[in-house]
C-alpha cells in the first residue's frame, strides 16, 4: 500500500527491472515472513550520530566516519565482512597511523555494528572486528624541577595556563574555556559544567593557594574568560611557542595533556587516595585512575619489610 520511488542507478532497463523485482520481493518477505529490512551503512551512521550527539567526542566520530565512507559508504550492512574490515585496517596502517589510532577507528565501526545487532535489530549478527595490539605506554610526567624549567621558558599567558593545569589537573579545553561565571574565589572553588566535561558529569575543582593566585592574576584582562591573550580568549595551547619552550627546557616526548598526567602522578606520590583522585579528576571509571597506582606503594611497605625482618632473624641465628 506504500508507493516507493528510487533511482536504479543505471540506464539499462533490464538491470533496472531486475533491481525493481528484487526490492519488491524483499519488501514482501519483510511484510509477510518477518525478514529484517536491508539497511545500509549510511542509515546506521545517521542514526548513530543522532543518538550520540551528546558525546564529548562526537566531532571526532564525524571525522572518522567521513574517512570510512570511502570503504563503507552505500554498502548494505550485511555485506560488511571481516575481509572488508581487514582492508580498512591495512589502509589505515598504510597511511602511517599507529595501532592505537587504527583501533580507535575500528572501535567506532564495532560500536555501530553492535548497535545494529543489539539495539536496532537491523542485523542478526555482526562480523568480529580484529583489534591490533597496542604497546603499554608508560605514564609521562614531569619532575618538579622539569616543571619549573618549562614554566620559566613559556610565554606568560601559556605559563599561567600550564601552571593552572598542574595545580588543578584540568584538560586543555577546560582551562581555555574556563569562564569567570565558573569561579568562586571566596570559596576557592571552580567547576566544570557537564556539557564541558569528557565524561559528561559536572566536576568540582577546588583551588589551592597557587591556583587562586593564578586566577587573581587574570582579573580585569577579559570580561568572560579567565585566561586570555591580547584581549581575546585563548583557543589553542599546543602552539609553536609551546613546542619551542619544551625544546629550550630540554624536555622531550611531552604533550600538553601530559600536564594532567603530571598533576595526577604528583597527587599519588603525595599520598592522595585513588578514590579521591578519581573525584578530583572527573574520571568516569576507576580503571582510568589505576594507571597511577604504581606510583604509590606506601601501603605495601610493611609487607616488604616482613621479608627484611625474616632475613635479619636468620642472620642472627
Amino acid at each position: 500500500g506504500e508507493r516507493i520511488r528510487r533511482t536504479a542507478g543505471t540506464a539499462n532497463k533490464a538491470l533496472a527491472q531486475e533491481l525493481h523485482d528484487r526490492l519488491k520481493s524483499e519488501l514482501w518477505r519483510v511484510a509477510h515472513l518477518g525478514d529484517k529490512p536491508r539497511r545500509t551503512w549510511n542509515e546506521a551512521v545517521v542514526r548513530w550520530l543522532k543518538e550520540q550527539a551528546h558525546k564529548a567526542t562526537a566531532k571526532e566520530d564525524v571525522a572518522k566516519l567521513r574517512w570510512l565512507d570511502q570503504y563503507l559508504g552505500g554498502k548494505d550492512l550485511q555485506t560488511i565482512t571481516r575481509p572488508l574490515l581487514d582492508k580498512i585496517t591495512d589502509a589505515k596502517l598504510a597511511l602511517g597511523h599507529s595501532n592505537a589510532t587504527v583501533n580507535r577507528t575500528l572501535e567506532l565501526v564495532r560500536a555501530i555494528l553492535r548497535k545494529c545487532v543489539n539495539d536496532w535489530e537491523w542485523l542478526d549478527r555482526a562480523p568480529q572486528v580484529r583489534m591490533l595490539k597496542e604497546p603499554t605506554r608508560r605514564i609521562r610526567f614531569l619532575t618538579h624541577d622539569e616543571a619549573q624549567r618549562l614554566l620559566a621558558t613559556l610565554p606568560e599567558h601559556l605559563a599561567d595556563m600550564a601552571a593552572f593545569a598542574l595545580q588543578t589537573g584540568l584538560r586543555a579545553a577546560n582551562v581555555t574555556g574556563l569562564q569567570w561565571s565558573q569561579v568562586d574565589l571566596a570559596r576557592r572553588l571552580a567547576w566544570v559544567h557537564p556539557d564541558q566535561a569528557k565524561a559528561r558529569r559536572a566536576i568540582p575543582v577546588p583551588l589551592n593557594a597557587d591556583a587562586v593566585l593564578l586566577v587573581r592574576k587574570q582579573l580585569g584582562k577579559h570580561s568572560t574568560h579567565v585566561f586570555s591573550y591580547r584581549g581575546k580568549p585563548v583557543t589553542q595551547v599546543s602552539t609553536k611557542a609551546w613546542y619551542a619552550a619544551l625544546a629550550r627546557a630540554g624536555i622531550k616526548d611531552f604533550r600538553w595533556h601530559d600536564l594532567r598526567h603530571t598533576w595526577a602522578s604528583w597527587h599519588v606520590q603525595s599520598g592522595t587516595p585513588l578514590f579521591a583522585l578519581q573525584e578530583l579528576g572527573g574520571w568516569e571509571s576507576t580503571e582510568m585512575v589505576r594507571r597511577y597506582a604504581h606510583l604509590a606503594a606506601d601501603h605495601l611497605a610493611p609487607y616488604a619489610d616482613r621479608l627484611g625482618a625474616l632475613r635479619a632473624v636468620e642472620s642472627s641465628n
